[in-house]
């Protein structure tokens, strides 16, 4: 009998192979439903892909005949542009043609023209030479009735010209200035006048020397000190002279420098109030005073620029500013007379329409090279202050109104004529300063004697402190329209001989007395 356990494997592996059988028929049937379905995508592909193959050749067909069709348009059209062109271009070449005939035309004309012309140039040639023969021949007869040869004849003829021309020179000349004056004299004269009465400044007086005024006698010895040391100490302190002399209650300061004589007065003045004078109370009184005289320097710049408005100005300007308060020129203060040319400055810019603040700043800066004088620097005023003011970074248009106002250099600016009529304005207003009495005399004879000097003048008289000359010609040797010329000439030369303040007025007077005496 056979062993149960191998049976029950032989049925095991029997059952295996038979399920082993069973799934293969399945993959296989599987495998085939599988085959069929891809065969029928295949299918589907195909004619998919042939329908697009015809639909793409369609289309590109299609492409192919619209491109054809736009070639031959554009083909057709650049073949009618080519023949317009070839018409253009042959209606030209035929202008071109008719032209050169009528060119050749006209060369030939111009050729007969121009013939015909050197013909009569020939012919006038010829009868320019006959007729200069004939004027020669006149000549002669004429300076044999005359007795008088050509060149005589032609000098005399050009005086007479010359004469008349003259006279009536003068006289467009007159005319000229008369119709300029009727405007331009008038609206400068209003602008000057308006300027003046908007400014008005108090008369000046002469300082040369300061004086202080002691209770008694016994004060001067006081000063002098024992052998002298008290005024040598308060001398050498201060830089100035004492002059103590006869005069009563007295004693007189000199000194070139304005400020080392202000110091010394209020120095001295102090001494004299506190009566302690030695040599150790001097020292100190005397720096004291120099440093107020500092500050007060500083402060008088600084309310100059504040009064004006000229805005920001450097701190050095200021000082030499608030300097010029101690400075005298023929009498008249240098600060005030600085802000009175300012302000004059001012008012006739607002006139004519230019910036007010710069023309003040150029008025108030014109004269600070006087307060570099007061140090002792080299060179004139003028220089200066323009050098200086050029080194503190101020405006071209101001250097040039400090350079020009005196005409050391010409005036560019619109500006720096403005600051010399005011500068003239404020220096010849009547009490502004103060001259010698010989040099007064001296400038009179002086006038009197140019004005003298012209023929035909019999008298000359300056009047009106020399702000008018007066002059009387021979009404036989000088006519009214000489006299015109006359004036211009002696204003020419005053102005180029004589230096004066403000305006001299030039007046020529011809006069003519006819008298009879009835018996």
């Amino acid at each position: 009998m056979m062993n149960p356990i191998f049976i029950i494997s032989l049925s095991g592996i029997a059952g295996i192979a038979v399920g082993v059988l069973v799934m293969m028929g399945i993959s296989r049937a599987g495998l085939n439903k599988n085959e069929q379905k891809a065969e029928q995508l295949l299918k589907e592909a195909q004619i998919e892909a042939d329908a697009k193959i015809k639909q793409a050749v369609l289309e590109g067909k299609t492409q192919a005949h619209d491109l054809r069709i736009e070639a031959e348009k554009e083909i057709k059209e650049r073949k009618q542009e080519t023949m317009q062109f070839e018409n253009k271009l042959l209606r030209r070449e035929d202008n071109l043609n008719f032209r050169d005939e009528a060119l050749t035309q006209k060369e030939k004309q111009i050729s007969d023209k121009l013939q015909k012309a050197n013909d009569k140039l020939a012919s006038l040639d010829a009868k320019e030479k006959k007729l200069q023969e004939q004027i020669d021949k006149q000549i002669l007869v004429l300076e044999g009735v005359a007795k008088m040869s050509s060149q005589d004849a032609q000098k005399e003829l050009f005086a007479v010209v010359e004469k008349k021309m003259e006279h009536e020179t003068v006289a467009y000349i007159k005319d000229k200035e008369e119709e300029a004056k009727a405007t331009a004299t008038e609206k400068a004269q209003n602008i000057i006048a308006l300027a003046i009465e908007r400014m008005a400044q108090q008369e000046t007086q002469e300082r040369t020397v300061s004086v202080v005024a002691i209770p008694g006698e016994e004060m001067k010895g006081r000063i002098i000190g024992r052998e002298g040391r008290n005024i040598r100490c308060f001398e050498q302190a201060t830089g100035v002279e004492l002059n103590i002399d006869d005069t009563p209650d007295l004693i007189t300061i000199t000194c070139f420098n304005p400020i080392r004589r202000e110091v010394a007065r209020l120095a001295l003045e102090h001494l004299i109030k506190d009566g302690r004078i030695q040599p150790g109370r001097i020292e100190e009184v005397v720096r004291k005073y120099q440093n107020e005289i500092d500050q007060e320097i500083m402060k008088a710049g600084e309310e100059a620029v504040f009064k004006l408005g000229i805005g920001r100005i450097d701190r050095e300007i200021v000082r030499l500013i608030g300097t010029l308060k101690y400075r005298y020129s023929y009498g008249q203060n240098a600060l005030q007379h600085s802000m009175e040319v300012a302000y004059l400055a001012g008012c006739m810019a607002v006139e004519l329409g230019l910036n007010q603040q710069l023309a003040k700043r150029a008025g108030l800066l014109h004269d600070i090279g006087k307060a570099l004088n007061i140090e002792q620097q080299e060179g004139s005023h003028v220089e200066l202050g323009y050098k200086f003011c050029k080194k503190h970074g101020e405006k071209d248009i101001v250097l040039n109104a400090i350079q020009s106002h005196h005409y050391d250099v010409e005036p560019k600016y619109l500006t720096s004529h403005i600051v010399i009529a005011a500068d003239t304005i404020s220096a010849a207003r009547p009490g502004a300063r103060k001259e010698s009495a010989q040099a007064y005399i001296n400038r009179l004879e002086n006038l009197e004697k140019i004005a003298g000097g012209f023929e035909g003048v019999q008298q000359a008289y300056a009047i009106q402190a020399g702000r008018e000359i007066r002059i009387l010609v021979n009404p036989d040797r000088v006519d009214d329209v000489t006299c015109v010329k006359l004036a211009r000439n002696i204003r020419e030369k005053i102005e180029n001989e004589l230096t004066y303040p403000g305006q001299i007025k030039v007046n020529v007077i011809r006069e003519v007395r006819a008298q009879e005496v009835a018996k």
